[in-house]
């Protein structure tokens, strides 16, 4: 019955044993400690600037409501968030790869396949950009960035939206209360205020910030598949095709917990934009 299976399934889970996956065909752990490290590339490299240009431009926009700076940033956003993140993909492939050849899809090229399975590699933490760093091979280092920026490039594009949106609207409301009305008529400069008002609209910022890299961690599952990037995304993709139910378990399972530890961090976060929650 499901129930008892179901228990059993707990019951492995608790001693670290999530099963056997056909699809990868080796255990859910050693898929999980595979093909995540491709995920967390990929994650952080995208991380980066969508936190940067989305604050930017979400101030920006409030700062200059309604001028042509904000029409452009709310273009962005809109076209953004509306935006498959297949379409904008293929698209970019077919460009900077089948036009131009540029940024091929992958990881890495097969000259960077033979050094990193040769023998002499050694293999730290998983994450290619970093142990090819810590292995004196810079060729590896630029050839997985260039694998990296078409991918990083979309989740920017479509992630970063949302952000951008959440930005502007806390930055508006923000804009127009009254210490804001009040360092102004004291003649306090334009970008001290701005610095106020942005530091007191960090909160939503850092919830919406911390459920995007949770889901970016969690596995990208349609940009990894069109760019062919082994990370979780594509692994649990071909885990669902093939009816690989211990796999898509132990990918819930690992993305439920990342949930869990980002809403801890964004708790910690709040504390540390917003010194009142402290003593509430």
């Amino acid at each position: 019955p499901f129930h008892k299976q179901y228990l059993r399934w707990l019951g492995r889970v608790s001693r670290g044993d999530l099963g056997y996956s056909e699809t990868a065909k080796m255990p859910v752990t050693e898929a999980v400690r595979a093909f995540f490290p491709a995920t967390v590339e990929l994650s952080v490299l995208s991380f980066i600037p969508i936190m940067l240009l989305g604050v930017w431009l979400g101030t920006l926009s409030a700062v200059h409501k309604d001028k042509f700076v904000d029409q452009v940033s709310r273009f962005i956003s809109i076209t953004g968030y509306s935006l498959p993140s297949f379409a904008l993909g293929l698209t970019l492939l077919m460009v900077f790869y089948g036009v131009l050849k540029l940024f091929p899809p992958g990881r890495y090229s097969l000259e960077s396949d033979l050094v990193l399975h040769g023998g002499a590699f050694s293999s730290y933490t998983g994450l290619i950009l970093l142990d090819s760093l810590l292995n004196g091979e810079p060729r590896v280092f630029f050839d997985a960035l260039k694998h990296l920026v078409l991918p990083a490039l979309t989740l920017t594009y479509i992630t970063m939206a949302l952000l951008v949106r959440v930005t502007r609207s806390s930055m508006l409301e923000e804009l127009g209360k009254d210490y804001v009305r009040t360092a102004r008529a004291k003649g306090l400069p334009e970008s001290a205020v701005i610095g106020h008002a942005r530091r007191n609209a960090w909160i939503p910022v850092i919830t919406i910030a911390s459920i995007l890299f949770v889901q970016l961690l969690g596995g990208v599952l349609i940009t990894e598949t069109v760019f062919a990037y082994p990370g979780i995304g594509r692994w649990v993709a071909q885990a669902a095709l093939q009816l690989d139910v211990p796999a898509v378990m132990g990918v819930a399972l690992l993305t439920s917990s990342l949930f869990v530890l980002g809403n801890l961090a964004a708790d910690i976060l709040y504390a540390v934009a917003d010194p009142r929650i402290r003593f509430k």
